[in-house]
């Protein structure tokens, strides 16, 4: 089989593809023919050496934790009925014994296996990479807005609207009720937040542009923090008193950047990535209620680019610089 290994530390040139002999399926694992491969902002950021004190990665490995494909052979004590049914997986491991937190690994290879806990069937009807892109966004999108309990007529504001997770979460909080304002960076990702239901959308290289959406909405009642940083920082401007804060995203390599005090005095509740982050049953449910949303037409991920598993550092480098629209996918075909 050809894999893609992160040899170092570095830039998207340490992504190398060679050829590696097939895994095998072990106890309570099935071992899938891969079509095509998920590429998270996640793996961009591990490649170039951050969060060391957080994912137990070390080069050389084969970074992914997304897999669509077929699969081909199962495991000691796997129903082999498994065997040829389309199936979307997750490869990563456990950060440490027992957590429901992965570190990507795995994916970025023609074949993988994963346990049975992380494999989900695609439904009749949707396409191998339509269900990829919902792997990870799907379940992170519907516990972020089920948490936030935006219903109909509230305000919220999505960061890095233009990405996939964005696009999801607009999808659902406007299918909701909710008054979504989308906030990214240039025309292209601002036309895509608003093709997925954003009622407006800002750009937020402009300045001032969070005290627009507070002056335009009166304050939103959530904020779904894609972007981080500095950016994230900006968002809590346009947040009302009362609100709820999900900061998630470090496109810029940290997260939101104020801390509780400064949330607490405009009385906004922050609820950070670990915060009582859901089991792997959990996970695997909100995949199979998204793969299904997907299946009845009412979820529709946009999958904005593809390239060929041996390409993989061009997809890295495009994700890095910022040019990509919603879900990047590597393709084994």
């Amino acid at each position: 089989m050809r894999i893609v290994e992160v040899t170092a530390f570095g830039g998207p040139e340490v992504l190398v593809a060679r050829d590696a002999p097939d895994p095998v399926a072990g106890p309570d694992e099935v071992l899938i023919e891969v079509t095509a491969v998920d590429v998270l902002f996640l793996d961009t950021q591990l490649r170039a050496g951050w969060g060391e004190g957080f994912f137990p990665v070390k080069p050389p490995y084969v970074p992914g934790d997304g897999v669509t494909g077929t699969v081909v052979a199962t495991g000691e004590g796997v129903d082999p009925g498994w065997a040829g049914r389309r199936v979307v997986a997750r490869t990563g491991k456990p950060i440490s014994e027992g957590s429901p937190i992965l570190a990507p690994v795995g994916g970025y290879a023609t074949k993988a296996v994963a346990r049975t806990g992380s494999v989900v069937e695609i439904p009749a009807g949707l396409g191998p990479h339509e269900a990829l892109a919902l792997l990870h966004d799907g379940p992170t999108a519907l516990g972020l807005v089920d948490a936030s309990g935006v219903g109909p007529g509230d305000a919220v504001l999505v960061t890095a609207a233009g990405g996939s997770l964005g696009v999801v979460i607009t999808q659902l909080a406007t299918a909701a009720g909710a008054r979504v304002i989308g906030a990214a960076r240039g025309r292209a990702k601002l036309d895509l937040a608003r093709e997925a239901g954003a009622e407006d959308a800002v750009d937020y290289t402009e300045e001032g542009w969070a005290e627009r959406v507070r002056e335009q909405t009166g304050g939103v009642r959530a904020v779904f923090d894609g972007a981080g940083g500095a950016l994230g920082r900006q968002a809590l401007e346009a947040a009302a008193s009362g609100a709820v804060f999900f900061a998630y995203g470090s496109a810029g390599g940290t997260f939101a950047d104020f801390t509780a005090e400064e949330a607490a005095a405009r009385d906004v509740r922050v609820i950070g990535i670990g915060d009582g982050p859901p089991g792997i049953d959990r996970v695997r449910e909100l995949i199979g209620r998204s793969l299904a949303e997907a299946a009845a037409g009412r979820l529709r991920p946009h999958v904005g680019q593809t390239f060929p598993l041996e390409r993989a550092a061009d997809a890295h480098a495009a994700v890095a610089a910022r040019t990509t629209l919603g879900k990047t996918l590597l393709t084994c075909d």
